[in-house]
């Protein structure tokens, strides 16, 4: 029990005592939010940033460390200002509710665990391109409950942060560079020693296409109709975009190549035999 300040006993009476009581309580919760709003909140900030967390990885945890201060702030004046009793209630009430909220927000507090791995791992960032179980796309926003992606189709999707680290995720950007995997195919009359020069040569001439690492022809496959050919290429800086602009105009100019020098790409072909009955 906080002993009435000598002050206002003269004027107040009995009522001193509770007086007493709402000063030191505002007072308490004052000084001690504003320090933490004016101090701890900045000095975990520049932590954070230090660290190499973004800006908008930050947002969404300097909103949880107000909320965190305000408690604090609140606590702690209830106990200054002599109320255990009234904190002891509403500790109790809090535990209630938080435990019905709980269960009702399951899914919620889900994501939201999941987005706090987000920021803290670092997976992806914005402007990455990423490939998930149910799709692909570059990543425009992350909240600490939800990842917005748009589409190659233009379309803005809502990823909940639980799916994107409950699945397999891949980020094929997350590197300064990127490698392409190129296929091929030649009839198995052309010869694969000529097919793998024009497949290196078309390589070496493409502006977008590393010279280090060296690109690397291999044969894969020997199917029904085609042999198979794989030419690994690398790319800098990977995007979406350079990813299927490059693929598609290497493959291009591979495909003239072949046509200039003769060499076939062929299509399935299947031999029926039988007796046909009349």
């Amino acid at each position: 029990m906080v002993e009435p300040l000598p002050v206002l006993e003269p004027f107040l009476g009995g009522y001193a005592g509770i007086v007493t009581q709402a000063i030191y309580f505002v007072v308490s919760f004052l000084v001690i939010y504003l320090v933490g709003k004016a101090v701890v909140v900045p000095i975990i900030d520049r932590v954070m940033s230090k660290r190499g967390l973004e800006t908008h990885a930050r947002k969404p945890i300097k909103k949880v460390l107000n909320f965190a201060v305000l408690f604090a702030a609140l606590a702690l004046a209830f106990g200054f200002a002599g109320l255990g009793n009234i904190l002891l209630a509403l500790a109790g009430i809090a535990a209630a509710a938080t435990l019905a909220i709980g269960f009702a927000l399951q899914d919620v507090i889900k994501n939201f665990v999941s987005g706090i791995f987000i920021f803290i791992e670092k997976p992806f960032k914005i402007g990455d391109w990423i490939i998930w179980g149910g799709g692909s796309g570059i990543v425009e926003d992350i909240s600490m409950r939800v990842t917005m992606l748009r589409t190659f189709d233009n379309e803005l999707v809502t990823v909940p942060n639980s799916v994107l680290t409950d699945t397999e995720l891949t980020n094929p950007v997350a590197k300064d560079k990127l490698r392409i995997k190129c296929p091929f195919g030649i009839s198995y009359d052309d010869d694969i020693n000529k097919a793998t020069e024009i497949i290196l040569e078309e390589a070496e001439k493409h502006d977008g296409i590393m010279g280090e690492p060296e690109p690397i022809v291999r044969l894969t496959e020997l199917e029904d109709s085609y042999v198979g050919l794989q030419c690994n290429v690398w790319v800098e800086e990977p995007s979406r975009r350079t990813f299927a602009e490059v693929k598609s105009s290497y493959t291009k100019t591979v495909k003239e190549r072949f046509d200039e020098e003769d060499i076939t790409i062929p299509f399935p072909q299947r031999e029926l035999s039988g007796k046909i009955q009349t």
